[in-house]
């Protein structure tokens, strides 16, 4: 499958059959996040496989959104370290989203659960003991689908502007 049509079909899954995920499709997930882009190359991204049903379980009642991690066979958290780029927060999003995309390309479901600067953020940190000084950007949720859930897009005409905001 092409890229942009590996883009167009992917969908957030938060149903999941309780297969396991082979180790080696653990690598290439992880692998597509470390070669994401970053500024300046600094590549400021930690990330820790979440396999533990305890973990799971703790993060899924802790996250706003994350019940259904503790459903899943696995979880990537991406943390991020604010002091070793520019732009860390947009670094790290990119890293989430290849892994999303990866996922998606291996026949996993996967749903990103944003984390950075939420209510529970230091408690989820505290969970997976990430330094006080990094901060945890996301989770993502990984799995066998067990949905197939659609979507649709706006228009390009409609979100596509020439030279200037507003000018068609």
């Amino acid at each position: 499958m092409d890229i942009l049509e590996l883009i167009k079909t992917r969908r957030s899954i938060r149903k999941y059959k309780q297969d396991p995920i082979p180790e080696e499709e653990i690598n290439k997930i992880l692998e597509a996040g470390r070669w994401a882009p970053s500024a300046s190359n600094r590549q400021p991204w930690s990330f820790i496989v979440l396999r533990s049903e305890e973990t799971k379980r703790k993060l899924a009642e802790t996250l706003t959104w994350g019940g259904f991690l503790s459903q899943a066979p696995l979880g990537i958290a991406v943390v991020i370290n604010p002091r070793a780029s520019n732009h860390p927060v947009e670094d790290g999003a990119a890293a989430t989203q290849n892994m999303l995309l990866e996922a998606h390309s291996l026949g996993l479901g996967a749903c990103w659960i944003g984390a950075y600067g939420s209510v529970n953020e230091e408690s989820a940190k505290d969970i997976l003991n990430v330094p006080d000084d990094e901060r945890l950007l996301s989770v993502i949720v990984i799995g066998r689908p067990a949905e197939s859930p659609q979507s649709t897009r706006r228009k390009l005409d409609e979100i596509t502007f020439s030279d200037r905001y507003g000018r068609r």
